[in-house]
């Protein structure tokens, strides 16, 4: 209820300007200290008034509580931690969220129960004590304060009269109730649901049709999805809303967690330590990795994790049960994983390794390389392709505005019992355990302890741009492509990877020579990007800014990336190749068959099992004469990345409105059909009988 309202009571109506007059006196006259106490004001005579009781009680439907509050109250209510900080961030809040757990505590206060008297003077105190010790507050807005005046107001109430209220099931129907109202939801309810970013192609505007169409039909809440063809942005769109309860639009540089998708990013990395010679496939992990050589382990070779046959497909699934909050330890699970015992011998049986995987991963990457798991993903991947900022596995302090909040379409899920039991599948992640999962998946990932964990199998928060540009490098055998589109906003590659707050950032400037950028020179020698490839295509502008290429797409806006690859610099700590060098191009693998490595083909096929649909890391996809054509990774709820080497074809899909994959197939199905391109079948449909939802069930996207 607006405060310009007539408020109305349970057994009385007042006059407008009498109740609020009266409000008003109520909020100048709370005495307490702000947040710390329950607050008892000092005006309670009112509360023996029933129709200004009414009021009181009902007080947070007053403007002070406004829509950003009620992201607050739905916030805590589902687990989603981020979505609860951003909101105070909105409102003005600023909290150091370098220190989440009292961040957390801090905001905590808001939303505790009441108590009685007594121990509300109690809590009070230990508060008080905790104050010194808890971090400092760099902004309390005006806001804010009336914010929590009505707060303790309520609470000031309810222990006079010895009530214990939970704010949160009061608050919540409400809550839900404004947003509802207040978040279109859908395209047809709002104009800007697609972001108003240029379109690259007559493709991509027609899938934006198509993701309009998907919107209307509440298939989709947030979405990205960006391409690549012949090392160009064809596609790059970003639409929707960041959360079921965050109204704040999807951009480009928006990061969703992709589940499973990061585990094409962690085989990249291990890929990328055996590029330079660090690591060996055929090495006994044991080697690498002595405390791993425990239980039967000791043959387990490097190769056997990658193609899933090492045996270990259910280690440490019993965290689910036993502490889910467990998997966001990293150095626990290292330890668990290499006391686990293999189920069956390695290289015998391919079942997929839904969590195993990324630990096994993490450990041999950390052990082969003497650093970090994160150091290698940057020094192999960020900083190469140049996308600071927006690939992530386990999110730094200072990246959480920009986060998708995962929920569910209950439509499609609840359709569970369609879906067969899967022999690629391990037995702790079969339909049974699929459903367990689907209900506490939302509320754990959105947690912000989750969200900053290292779950290399699983943990992976990106947007579709910068995914695209990692298996658009990959598609043409580790080479970085030309820029990003510069139509793309904000530009790739400029946020800092691991941002910096106010306390850290020192006035000192950097000393030493500014160094020339790779490539500088590039107007000379000609783009070593073309020279690589030796691919005659000349993209011009033509009329209008209209460019056909024959390709199956005209490019309809002009990109003035310029195809130089000089923003990107080699990583520090391995040196570039020679021919690299020489003509200005960065190279993340220097094997000329690290295609074939990828999907275990030609001299790698004995590190396979044969027919799996695994290579070594990454799906393959196969032609209908039995020959793979790319490869790739999605992950459970339908986001997607993969790449075609024959057409040199990338693209990304990120969503937060996780499903069995209805909207991701029907997307890569057209921009697929648009480009001649074949249709993995991971994305097609059974039959011409079997509708796509049909075919969802059928064929999950969950791996």
């Amino acid at each position: 209820m607006a405060v310009g309202e007539v408020l109305y009571s349970e057994t009385a109506v007042k006059p407008r300007e009498s109740i609020l007059a009266t409000e008003i006196e109520w909020l100048n006259s709370i005495k307490a200290d702000l947040v710390v106490s329950d607050v008892v004001p000092v005006a309670c005579r009112a509360a023996a008034d029933a129709g200004i009781r009414s009021v009181c009680v009902t007080n947070f439907r007053v403007n002070v509580l406004n829509v950003i509050n009620n992201h607050h109250s739905l916030g805590g209510t589902q687990g989603d931690h981020v979505a609860l900080l951003s909101s105070f961030s909105e409102m003005g809040l600023k909290l150091r969220l370098d220190f989440p757990e009292q961040a957390m505590d801090f905001i905590s206060v808001f939303f505790r129960t009441s108590t009685s008297a007594s121990e509300a003077a109690e809590y009070a105190k230990s508060l008080g004590e905790q104050r010194a010790r808890n971090m400092k507050i760099d902004a309390f807005p005006g806001d804010m304060v009336i914010f929590s005046r009505v707060i303790g107001l309520l609470r000031g109430l309810s222990t006079t009269l010895d009530a214990r209220i939970a704010y949160h099931d009061i608050m919540r129907p409400f809550a839900e109730s404004v947003l509802q109202e207040k978040i279109a939801k859908g395209p047809s309810e709002n104009a800007q649901w697609i972001n108003d970013t240029p379109v690259h192609s007559d493709v991509e505007a027609k899938l934006r049709q198509i993701l309009v169409e998907l919107g209307n039909d509440d298939k989709i809440l947030g979405i990205q999805v960006c391409a690549y063809k012949d090392g160009e942005v064809i596609i790059d769109t970003a639409a929707g809303v960041l959360g079921r309860y965050d109204p704040r639009p999807v951009q480009p540089d928006s990061l969703f967690p992709v589940f499973s998708v990061t585990k094409g990013i962690t085989a990249g990395m291990l890929h990328w330590l055996v590029d330079k010679g660090k690591l060996n496939l055929n090495e006994n992990i044991a080697d690498i990795w002595p405390e791993f050589g425990t239980n039967g382990k000791n043959l387990i070779k490097v190769h056997h994790v990658l193609n899933h046959t090492s045996g270990l497909q259910n280690a440490l699934a019993n965290l689910r049960e036993e502490n889910p909050l467990l998997m966001a330890d990293w150095e626990e699970c290292l330890k668990r994983i290499a006391m686990s015992a293999p189920e069956t011998e390695p290289g015998q049986e391919q079942l997929y390794h839904y969590l195993s995987f990324g630990w096994l991963c993490g450990g041999i990457i950390e052990h082969a390389s003497g650093k970090k798991f994160q150091e290698i993903l940057e020094e192999a991947i960020v900083r190469p392709l140049n996308i600071g900022g927006e690939p992530y596995v386990g999110i730094p302090p200072g990246v959480e505005s920009r986060l998708a909040s995962l929920t569910v379409d209950k439509e499609d899920f609840s359709k569970l019992s369609k879906i067969a039991s899967h022999p690629e599948l391990p037995s702790t992640f079969q339909q049974e355990n699929i459903s367990q999962l689907v209900t506490v998946v939302p509320a754990l990932f959105n947690m912000l302890n989750v969200c900053r964990a290292i779950i290399p199998s699983a943990n992976g928060h990106c947007s579709a741009r910068a995914l695209a540009r990692y298996y658009a490098a990959l598609v043409d055998g580790g080479l970085v492509p030309p820029p990003h589109s510069s139509l793309s906003k904000p530009p790739l590659g400029t946020h800092p990877h691991i941002p910096k707050f106010p306390s850290e950032i020192t006035s000192k400037k950097q000393k030493g020579k500014k160094s020339k950028a790779v490539g500088s020179d590039s107007k000379k020698k000609g783009n070593g990007y073309e020279l690589k490839m030796n691919h005659s295509k000349d993209f011009k502008d033509g009329d209008n800014g209209r460019e056909s290429n024959g390709d199956g797409y005209t490019r309809l806006a002009n990109d003035n990336t310029g195809g130089s690859s000089s923003d990107a610099s080699p990583p520090k700590g391995f040196a570039a190749s020679e021919n690299s060098r020489q003509n200005n191009v960065i190279e993340i693998f220097n094997n000329p068959r690290i295609h074939d490595e990828f999907m275990g083909v030609g001299e790698y096929r004995n590190l396979v099992l044969p027919n799996g649909k695994f290579g070594l890391g990454f799906r393959r996809f196969s032609s209908s004469d039995g020959s793979f054509y790319g490869f790739g990774h999605s992950g459970l709820g339908g986001s997607t990345g993969f790449c075609d080497i024959k057409n040199r074809f990338a693209i990304a899909v990120t969503l937060n409105k996780m499903s069995f994959g209805t909207a991701t197939r029907r997307i890569i199905q057209f921009v697929c059909s648009e480009l001649n391109v074949p249709l993995p079948d991971e994305f097609s449909v059974l039959s011409e009988t079997v509708p796509d939802e049909e075919s969802s069930m059928l064929r999950p996207m969950i791996n």
